[in-house]
C-alpha cells in the first residue's frame, strides 16, 4: 500500500466511501459469503471494517456486528452509516486485528475485506508471524465450528485474477494455514466516466486513472479471491 493509501485510510473518509460505494455492484460478495455460511442470526466480527462495507451490509441479518479497524476516520463513516440505517445491533471500535477488546469464543463469524494482508505489508521483516499471532488470535474470538472469511485483492482493472507482488507472501501463508478459496468479479459501477476517472485515480493512482480514462471505463472490472477457514 502506497503512503497516499495510508493517508487516505487516515484523513479522507467520505471520498473513500464514494469510492467503495460504488464497488460489486452485481452483489457478488453476498453471493460468495452464503455459500461458505449464512450470517443470519449470527455473532459476526468485522476487522479492518473501513467505511462499513461488509459490517453494515451484514448488520440486518446478522444478531449483532462489531466493527474494527486502527482508523478513527474511517470509523467515523461506518458509524454514520450506522446510525441511518436504523439498526441498533451494532458496535464500532479502534481496534488492532491481533488484539481484539472481546470475550474467549464471542463470534460466530468473523469477515475481513482487503485488510489482513497489510499485517505482511506492513511488517515487512517478520510478515508471517504476524499472521501467525492473528490466527492464533482468531481462534480465540471464534466459537468452536465458527467460521472466518477473507476478502482480499486479486486485482482492480483487470478482467482476470492475478496474484499483486504485495499480496503474494499472505496468499501463500493462507494456502499453508487450510484456508480453502475461490475467486469473485467485485467490478465497480460509477454514475459517469469522469466520476471513475476521478475516484479511480484518487485511491489507485495514475496508472489505473489513465487506463479508466483510455477504456472510457464506466464499469471498472475487479477479481477478488475469498478465503475461508471454519474454526475446530
Amino acid at each position: 500500500m502506497s503512503e497516499r493509501q495510508r493517508q487516505i485510510y487516515q484523513n479522507d473518509g467520505d471520498r473513500y466511501e464514494a469510492l467503495i460505494a460504488r464497488e460489486d455492484y452485481q452483489g457478488n460478495i453476498t453471493r460468495a459469503l452464503e455459500e461458505i455460511i449464512s450470517p443470519d442470526n449470527l455473532d459476526v466480527f468485522d476487522l479492518g471494517a473501513g467505511t462499513g462495507r461488509l459490517a453494515v451490509m451484514l448488520a440486518p441479518r446478522a444478531k449483532s456486528v462489531r466493527a474494527f479497524d486502527l482508523s478513527e476516520e474511517m470509523l467515523r463513516v461506518c458509524r454514520s452509516r450506522f446510525e441511518a440505517s436504523g439498526l441498533s445491533n451494532w458496535q464500532v471500535d479502534v481496534a488492532d486485528h491481533r488484539q481484539s477488546p472481546v470475550e474467549d469464543h464471542s463470534a460466530d463469524l468473523v469477515v475481513s475485506g482487503w485488510s489482513v494482508s497489510y499485517l505482511a505489508v506492513w511488517n515487512n521483516e517478520h510478515q508471517t508471524n504476524e499472521l501467525d499471532v492473528w490466527l492464533v488470535e482468531m481462534q480465540r474470538v471464534v466459537r468452536q465450528g465458527g467460521w472466518v472469511v477473507l476478502f482480499e485483492s486479486l486485482g482492480t482493472g483487470n478482467e482476470s485474477p492475478i496474484r499483486l507482488e504485495h499480496v503474494e507472501s499472505t496468499y501463500q501463508w493462507l494456502g499453508k494455514n487450510g484456508f480453502q478459496n475461490k475467486w469473485i468479479r467485485t467490478d465497480y459501477k460509477f454514475n459517469s466516466m469522469d466520476e471513475a476517472e476521478e475516484l479511480s485515480r484518487f485511491f489507485f493512482g495514475d496508472d489505473l486513472g489513465d487506463k479508466v480514462r483510455q477504456n472510457k471505463w464506466v464499469i471498472l472490472p475487479e477479481c477478488t479471491g475469498v478465503w475461508w477457514k471454519k474454526v475446530e
